[in-house]
Formats: structure tokens, C-alpha cells, sequence
């Protein structure tokens, strides 16, 4: 059994070879292609430049010639760094092969050029744009500058750090216990008056206040001190 074992081992190569001669074999530089075609069109929406480097076929599998090559994505895949792309084919045969392949995305993303303590509020010349791989740094990087301008570092971040996007946090546009201005508008009207915010609340979120004669209302905050009221 161990010789018979042995001899198919041997003409392994040989069938390979003749089977590809004869043109029954699916190329494996087609299949790449078309698995690099694939991974083009599904990353298209990253930013910067993608580049897609799609690993060796194994040259011992006698793969027959495919006329309908679908590749997928695995369950759990993820189109960013090291990954693993599949190969189907459906027709004249069925069969089925997994690839691995390199996802590098080549893009700015923003770093630090001091150290930020907790709570302070970043401007422009406390950041740098630099270049690399965004799939060997940590995730939610921030990719422009405008992303982290304005707002706050929600941790303390030393010089040379790349800035990701849950460590910067949005000025509050209301806070508890202030003075808030109190909008309604409607149809050919809008009243303003003064109130107590009574809670704290970023662009865009629920607020709610206590107005001068006591009457709590709720509505939308706004930079500022500004909360739209509604009824």
C-alpha cells in the first residue's frame, strides 16, 4: 500500500503536467486574477492607494478547467491586511479553493507632534500628517485633520501618536447647570428665552432644560449653548 502511495506521489507531477498540456486544468494565474479582480472591486472604497498581493496556488492540485469562477469572501474574512479569499467554481465541475492574500492600504492619517493631556482641546498645530500602512495600525485611525480639530483628547496621548477616533471626543454644546438659550420656531414665528441645561449633550444629541418659571422642556442641542425645543 505504502509503494502504491508512493508511485501515485511520483506521477502526481507527470498527470499535472499533461492534463495542463491538454488544456483541462484551471491556470492558476487566471484564478489569481481573478481573485485580484475581485478584491479590486470590493475595496474600492478605501482611501488612499490599495495595493493586492494575492499568495501561491499550490501547483499539486488538479484543479479542472473552470468555466464559472465565483471567489468570496469566508465567513469572518475581512477585506484589510493578511486575509483569505475563495475560489468556487461551479461549472463544468465543482470545487472550491482558498487563497491567501495581502491587503496593504497606503494612506495619510494623523498623528500627534506634542503630548495632549486628558481634556485638552486640540488645534491644528498639535497634529502632523503622516503616510503608511493603515492596516498595521490600530483600528479607527483618524485620516484627516478636520476629524480631530475642535474636539478633545478623552485620554491622555504622548507626541508621535497616531490619533484614533475614540481618543478625541466632541466639545459638549450644552452643559448641566449652565445658562442655555432656548429656541422654538414654527410657522412665521421663533421665540427665544433663557433656561438651566439639565444634563450635558454634544451636537446634535437630546437635551433637556428647566425654564425660568419651571416647566422642564426637551429638545435638540446646539454649539453654543442652544437648545431647539420641541413640543
Amino acid at each position: 500500500m505504502k509503494k502504491f502511495i508512493a508511485l501515485l506521489l511520483l506521477l502526481l507531477p507527470v498527470t499535472v503536467a499533461i492534463a495542463q498540456a491538454n488544456g483541462q486544468m484551471q491556470n492558476a494565474a487566471v484564478t489569481q486574477q481573478t481573485i485580484k479582480h475581485f478584491l479590486q472591486s470590493q475595496t474600492a472604497g478605501l482611501p488612499g492607494k490599495v495595493e493586492i498581493v494575492i499568495g501561491p496556488i499550490d501547483p499539486r492540485l488538479a484543479l479542472t478547467a473552470c468555466a464559472a469562477l465565483e471567489p468570496f469572501i469566508p465567513r469572518g474574512g475581512k477585506l484589510w491586511g493578511k486575509t483569505t479569499v475563495g475560489a468556487k467554481c461551479t461549472a463544468p465541475e465543482s470545487w472550491t479553493i482558498y487563497v491567501q492574500a495581502n491587503i496593504v492600504v497606503m494612506a495619510d492619517y494623523i498623528a500627534t507632534t506634542k503630548p495632549l493631556s486628558q481634556g485638552q482641546i486640540i488645534t491644528a498645530d498639535d497634529l502632523t500628517v503622516l503616510q503608511g500602512d493603515l492596516t498595521l495600525l490600530p483600528p479607527g485611525i483618524i485620516t484627516a485633520a478636520a476629524q480631530a480639530v475642535g474636539k478633545s483628547s478623552a485620554v491622555s496621548i504622548p507626541v508621535g501618536t497616531p490619533l484614533r477616533q475614540d481618543s478625541v471626543r466632541n466639545l459638549p454644546a450644552v452643559q448641566q447647570g449652565k445658562i442655555v438659550r432656548l429656541i422654538s420656531e414654527g410657522t412665521g414665528f421663533q421665540i427665544s428665552s433663557e433656561g438651566k441645561a439639565l444634563n450635558t449633550a454634544s451636537e446634535g444629541q437630546p437635551a433637556q432644560a428647566r425654564t425660568q418659571s419651571g416647566q422642564v422642556v426637551n429638545g435638540i442641542a446646539r454649539t453654543g449653548g442652544i437648545i431647539e425645543v420641541t413640543y
